[in-house]
């Protein structure tokens, strides 16, 4: 890999990560000093500049992915490069895009601090605590599964009761996992493209490196689960699988070819892994697409299936699908940005950005497979 080539990457992930900082709650009291209100005084300009860092993002990563399949990216040049984001993304600014980080810890206090159920017990209860100045969810109980919060702990009390070391926590506790998945990509695997297409995904590492989004949690566990299937470890495949339902219940989905391959394996009948991990990211996609009837598509939820999809990159349905959902995924949150509610055309035009581009990709995969069958897109 060129140094060139790696000195754009560094600094394109520097400037993603100053990026970040324009977006500081003005409550955010334990950064104040870097408020500066930039992307809440200038929209369009922050808008305009997030388009462009995301654009670029996915340039690198075809880019990389295109030079792997080359033999031109080495499996030496992923661990630089993995290490490279790690490093320049650890001390980006959380909650750029969302403040799910601020609620997990709040979470945590309310079990570990305050010795309260938060299950019951909403963090607004605690009038004083200073998290609720900057929480954009405070009247709400717990979200996730007891696995979760129990998890939790580890980044929450090690911080000692400072709120900057214990966000430097979260954001190391989700990297640990990301790592983890990464390494069950390749053990169940063995594919480079996939290892790659998963692994420096823009929104995979957006949500998970820099939002320090929990769904990268689920899905190692969920993950493991298969792995140990393969191994024929049921038992404790079981016992991952049902961490993984403990810390979001998404991965409910997941039990019937879950159950399946159980029965498979007690049979000692052959498995077609590709098409287990091909029904196991279509099961995910549906239940993605069923996350309005609680809320609303959150882009961290494509987490949720586009592991299984990359397992499988053969499948092209499934393969177009997943990075045009990443990209139109990460357009969502444009909207807002631009226009500062949640209200009037920003529902419409995160419905359009969000399917949009998996409808395109989805119908140049389909012009493409019928020109290649008249033998007429040698021409394109």
């Amino acid at each position: 890999m060129k140094p060139v080539f790696i000195f754009l990457y560094v600094l394109f992930l520097l400037c993603f990560s100053i990026f970040s900082y324009l977006f500081i709650d003005p409550n955010l009291l334990y950064l104040h000093r870097f408020y500066s209100g930039f992307a809440f005084n200038n929209r369009q300009l922050t808008s305009v500049l997030y388009i462009l860092l995301i654009l670029i993002f996915f340039l690198f990563y075809f880019l990389i992915v295109r030079l792997g399949k080359k033999g031109l990216f080495s499996l030496k040049d992923f661990r630089l490069y993995v290490i490279l984001t790690i490093i320049l993304l650890f001390f980006s600014y959380p909650a750029m895009l969302s403040y799910d980080i601020f609620n997990y810890a709040a979470t945590s206090k309310v079990l570990f601090f305050y010795h309260e159920n938060p299950y019951l017990i909403m963090p607004v209860e605690f009038t004083k605590d200073p998290l609720l100045l900057f929480m954009h969810a405070a009247n709400k109980t717990a979200l996730y599964g007891p696995v979760w919060i129990l998890l939790t702990g580890s980044p929450y009390l090690l911080g000692f009761g400072n709120f900057l070391l214990m966000l430097l926590n979260f954001k190391l506790f989700v990297i640990l996992f990301y790592l983890g998945t990464i390494s069950m990509v390749w053990k169940i695997s063995k594919n480079f493209s996939t290892l790659l297409l998963f692994s420096l995904n823009p929104l995979i590492i957006i949500e998970t490196l820099l939002s320090g989004h929990n769904d990268i949690v689920m899905m190692f566990f969920a993950l493991t689960s298969f792995y140990l299937l393969m191994k024929k470890k049921i038992f404790w495949a079981v016992i991952f699988i049902m961490l993984a339902i403990l810390i979001k219940y998404a991965t409910l989905f997941l039990l019937p070819i879950f159950i399946y391959v159980v029965i498979k394996r007690v049979r000692k009948m052959e498995i077609n892994w590709d098409s287990i991990f091909s029904y196991s990211a279509i099961l995910m996609i549906m239940a993605f697409l069923l996350s309005p009837i609680r809320e609303e598509i959150y882009p961290w939820y494509a987490i949720w299936f586009l592991p299984f999809a990359f397992l499988v990159p053969k499948n092209k349905i499934l393969l177009y699908l997943s990075i045009s959902f990443s990209f139109g995924l990460l357009l969502r949150y444009i909207p807002f940005m631009l226009l500062g509610t949640y209200f009037g055309p920003t529902p419409l035009i995160k419905t359009l950005v969000t399917f949009v581009p998996p409808i395109v990709a989805l119908a140049y995969l389909f012009i493409k497979e019928k020109l290649w069958q008249k033998n007429i897109f040698q021409y394109f």
